[in-house]
């Protein structure tokens, strides 16, 4: 239970840190007057702005389920990260468009090297935030602070290449690499957003997640039994960091009910092992007549036909909702 407070003053940390950087990239915009640095200033209001709602979203996440939500506050991970994507977008939008407006509008700049000192501290601190997020994200499988470490990092990436085009300004006064390096800028954050929006779209639709799915198949596939006939209709549905999974298993017909829970009770510990956040919903099914065929319970008294191949457990077939036992063929 510990790691709720630890996520939420982390994640609160990164919202504070955020504050100053948006006000330490305005007052570079302020003296230097650089539509390429406008744009990192806009992005940091985003920042803020998402950072707070993704903190108020990770707060509710962690609540217990309730007769409402019989499935946690999970998803609103999801909401959070839909919402940031949005307003990283706009943030985009607009930066690209002024910077198209002041390469025919062309405005003055002053202070340049100040400004950079400025947005290369800020970046520094950008990247070091973002790599932190992005690592802890991953293993408390959190899309919250995954995409808030995600956005960080571009936001890192861009304030590097905005350092290194305002040199080439304050070396050469070409005003209108400024403003190229805005519409680039601008660009690339529409981008992030997009990319943001279609995982968090994808979460609240359900969308399958085949690369998890693939590595719980090999997971099974790995430890499995005997009497573990087969799995499938495998569906894994993930509610912020806690993953759901249902299947179907294939048991012995003659097992009791106390056997069946045994294996079914084995199958559980195994998955847990690999996923700590998880909820199981297995159903069992007996096995059929053509389930011999690949059935390796080497002393069956009730075999009635011969074994033939082991099936090797594969993200299709796992998926379908239907028993195995006919043997494939291999063309």
């Amino acid at each position: 239970m510990e790691k709720q407070p630890f996520l939420l003053r982390l994640h609160a940390l990164t919202v504070l840190v955020s504050i100053l950087l948006m006000a330490g990239k305005f007052l570079a915009w302020h003296l230097t007057g650089s539509n390429a640095i406008l744009t990192d200033a806009l992005e940091s209001i985003v920042n803020v702005l998402a950072g707070g709602f993704a903190l108020y979203s990770l707060w509710l996440s962690f609540k217990p389920r309730d007769h409402d939500h019989p499935y946690g506050h999970g998803k609103i991970e999801f909401v959070s990260a839909s919402i940031e994507g949005a307003l990283i977008g706009v943030a985009g939008l607009s930066i690209s468009v002024k910077s198209i407006y002041n390469l025919f509008v062309p405005q003055s700049l002053q202070l340049v090297d100040q400004g950079i000192w400025l947005i290369a501290w800020a970046g520094l601190v950008n990247l070091l935030m973002g790599l932190m997020l992005r690592r802890v994200g991953k293993k408390r499988n959190s899309l919250t602070l995954k995409a808030n470490g995600q956005h960080l990092m571009s936001d890192a990436w861009s304030s590097a290449g905005l350092v290194l085009g305002l040199i080439v300004v304050y070396l050469t006064d070409a005003v209108w690499v400024d403003n190229l390096l805005g519409i680039g800028f601008g660009a690339y954050i529409i981008w992030v957003a997009a990319s943001i929006l279609r995982r968090s779209i994808a979460g609240i639709m359900d969308e399958a997640d085949f690369d998890l799915l693939t590595e719980l198949v090999e997971h099974l596939d790995e430890k499995r039994k005997a009497d573990w006939i087969d799995i499938h209709n495998l569906r894994v549905i993930q509610y912020g960091s806690m993953l759901h999974i249902d299947c179907h298993v294939t048991l012995p017909w003659y097992y009791s009910l106390q056997e069946a829970h045994d294996v079914i009770s084995e199958i559980d510990h195994i998955i847990y092992e690999k996923y700590q956040k998880v909820e199981l919903f297995i159903h069992m099914d007996p096995c059929i007549t053509d389930s011999c065929r690949i059935c390796t319970i080497e002393e069956c008294k009730v075999r009635k036909l011969p074994f033939e191949k082991r099936e090797s457990w594969e993200l299709k077939s796992l998926l379908e909702n239907s028993k195995h036992g006919t043997i494939k063929s291999d063309n």
